[in-house]
């Protein structure tokens, strides 16, 4: 799994007013939360880039007052306008205590649909799942090697992995196989010459 390192300069100074110093100075306002402290903090934006803007699913290794901490991305709230990141919540990774974390998902194998002018549709990106961190993983497969044109993978067709709980609904839908319209319209003339030589 891939590992960001964060460098973090605890904060002085708390509330709307420290924020805002923070962020006069370029640099990001952040909490770290889980165990027993919470810890206030501002990161800058080329340290935490790679976390936020990504489909992966990645750890942070936060450097604070020489102490470095495991966490993991729990929030980032954006400007409505500028979309400049505004703050970060990060949850402190705390061994043995279960989390929930989203990880994406990724299709493996070639379905048989597709090979015949099938469109794979991905349907749910992420899944949420609770495990602790010794049990942590970045991704989780599914395989779309069964996969004929109308076809679906479900989540209950996740492989499964050790000490890792699933927790969305079993019968959602992560991916299916379209039929094209120009396939669709081909085997509806089909069909209809078909009916006429029978007729």
């Amino acid at each position: 799994m891939e590992v960001i390192a964060v460098n973090g300069e605890l904060r002085p100074e708390l509330g709307k007013k420290g924020s805002k110093a923070v962020r006069n100075a370029g640099r990001i306002p952040c909490v770290l939360y889980g165990g027993d402290e919470v810890t206030h903090f501002s990161v800058a934006f080329n340290d935490v880039r790679d976390l936020i803007y990504t489909p992966d699913f990645k750890l942070a290794e936060i450097s604070l007052d020489g102490k470095v901490q495991k966490a993991i991305l729990k929030d980032a709230q954006f400007h409505p306008v500028s979309d400049d990141i505004r703050h970060i919540d990060f949850l402190r990774l705390v061994e043995g205590a279960p989390i929930k974390v989203e990880v994406p998902v990724r299709f493996k194998g070639v379905s048989p649909g597709v090979k015949v002018g099938g469109k794979l549709q991905q349907k749910l990106r992420r899944v949420k799942i609770k495990t602790t961190p010794d049990n942590l993983i970045d991704e989780l497969h599914v395989d779309i090697s069964s996969l004929e044109l109308g076809d679906s993978v479900r989540v209950r067709d996740i492989e499964a992995v050790d000490n890792i709980e699933i927790l969305n609904s079993p019968s959602v839908p992560l991916g299916t196989v379209e039929t094209p319209r120009a396939l669709r319209s081909a085997a509806t003339a089909a069909a209809k010459e078909e009916a006429q030589s029978e007729g």
